[in-house]
């Protein structure tokens, strides 16, 4: 499994725009082969910025998702509510651990 973290600035009164297209973006994820799950992280006093978590089984799968016109349309609409294009960080799954039950 490959995790992949992107972390970005929106801009000030785009927080809304964004998370708009960010839902529309993982609804279509869901729908992907490959997909295992994902979090929108918003750091503590930190209401503009934005940490998107994301699962999948192998990093091809995450690189086919970007060719969906959902993500594309997206992309533009994320991009416009950004100040900056985002860092994106991959790491290999090397241990899961989750409360049993």
């Amino acid at each position: 499994m490959i995790t992949v973290i992107t972390e970005t600035t929106v801009k000030p009164g785009q927080e809304q725009e964004w998370d708009r297209a960010y839902q529309a973006r993982i609804d279509d994820a869901r729908r992907q082969p490959g997909w295992i799950d994902a979090q929108l992280l918003i750091p503590e006093g930190e209401q503009d910025r934005r940490v998107v978590v994301g699962t999948w089984r192998e990093r091809s799968d995450w690189e086919q998702w970007h060719l969906t016109p959902v993500f594309r349309q997206t992309r533009g609409e994320m991009n416009a509510a950004t100040r900056d294009d985002g860092q994106v960080h991959f790491y290999e799954l090397k241990a899961r651990h989750a409360r049993e039950g």
